[in-house]
């Protein structure tokens, strides 16, 4: 069963280089304080047991591995991820209305209580020359919203988005409409390889749902206590 704790606006990216270093920071967590997200490397290396291991502590987790393929392969791949108890999980939004629509659709199909299901849009690493090279002569922000509202279009519960892009996406799109944040930095944090980001409170404050923050907690001398700072601004806003 999925758990689900709707006060919690903290995903936190379980950036680990495996599986032993990524289980014990969780198990000094409270399930409730935040919530987790599994990425591309953590999962390569250590496969679904990791996910069902925090699935059954009682955490929500957020499966990031952007599916972006045929229609049918990205539909079964999210049946098979929405197995695992899973709290959310992504697509590729440029991977058009019939791979969403695909996907939405296995997952409604398949399991009482599905996940939720979110487009990535543009990655917060990139850029408006980023985008020219790869053939998008577009601003980041047109380019997000034309995906979201494509995304919305598909049945999707939402999108990855900048936060920098979050109150556009509210006014366009619908409040209704979930927008997850990475590139989140608490104040003073490095931007490491981020460039277009705000503070916890400043991406609320524009329209975030939900804000995924890796290393500024987890590489922290004291990961619990800016956690709880971050839980603490949240409150506050």
């Amino acid at each position: 069963m999925i758990a689900t704790h709707p006060a919690s606006r903290i995903i936190v990216a379980l950036d680990f280089a495996n599986g032993a270093r990524a289980a014990a920071f969780v198990d000094g967590l409270a399930p409730g304080s935040c919530r987790l997200k599994i990425g591309k490397e953590l999962f390569t290396r250590e496969g679904p047991q990791l996910v069902r291991r925090f699935v059954e502590q009682g955490h929500d987790v957020f499966l990031d591995l952007k599916f972006h393929d045929i229609p049918h392969t990205v539909a079964r791949a999210c049946e098979a991820a929405a197995s695992l108890g899973v709290w959310m999980l992504n697509v590729h939004a440029c991977g058009g209305r019939q791979m969403m629509q695909a996907a939405k659709q296995a997952l409604a199909e398949t399991h009482s209580q599905p996940p939720l299901l979110i487009g990535v849009t543009v990655l917060t690493s990139m850029g408006r020359d980023d985008l020219t090279e790869v053939g998008l002569d577009t601003e980041p922000e047109r380019q997000v919203l034309r995906l979201a509202s494509l995304a919305r279009d598909a049945g999707l519960d939402g999108v990855v988005c900048s936060p920098r892009e979050a109150a556009l996406l509210r006014q366009e799109v619908g409040e209704n409409f979930l927008r997850v944040t990475p590139g989140v930095r608490p104040q003073g944090a490095a931007l490491d390889d981020q460039t277009r980001v705000l503070t916890p409170a400043e991406a609320v404050r524009e329209g975030a749902d939900f804000l995924v923050i890796g290393r500024p907690i987890t590489q922290a001398a004291n990961p619990l206590a800016v956690l709880s700072d971050i839980n603490r601004e949240l409150a506050a806003v």
